[in-house]
């Protein structure tokens, strides 16, 4: 799969375990953090080109999936990353406390989604 796929899988996974998540359907909400899970690690196997291809979704229309892929791109691009989950964070929700505990993690120095 190419690595635009893999971003548009990312995006759609993420989107639809959140959808999930509001329905209170987790069983659902499981399977779908598994796909985009598989496609994250899809991409960063790839190095700085998957890196590179999931920058996009930083822009995304949906916050979680801003969030999502902003928490995996915190060490490669830590500035623009720390403002989308900033900007998030400011929000109520399970996506801003998402993007706080991001940020929480990452300023204690025990953030490891993508180690590099």
């Amino acid at each position: 799969m190419n690595l635009e796929k893999l971003v548009e899988q990312v995006a759609l996974h993420v989107a639809a375990q959140t959808d999930a998540i509001w329905q209170g359907d987790s069983k659902t909400g499981n399977k779908h953090a598994r796909k985009y899970g598989a496609a994250i690690d899809q991409l960063l196997a790839h190095g700085d080109a998957g890196r590179d291809a999931l920058l996009v979704l930083l822009k995304h229309e949906r916050m979680d999936v801003r969030v999502m892929a902003a928490a995996h791109l915190l060490r490669y691009r830590t500035a623009e990353a720390r403002a989308v989950l900033e900007e998030a964070a400011r929000g109520q929700g399970l996506v801003p406390f998402e993007a706080s505990e991001a940020l929480k993690r990452w300023e204690e120095g025990t953030w490891s989604l993508d180690p590099g």
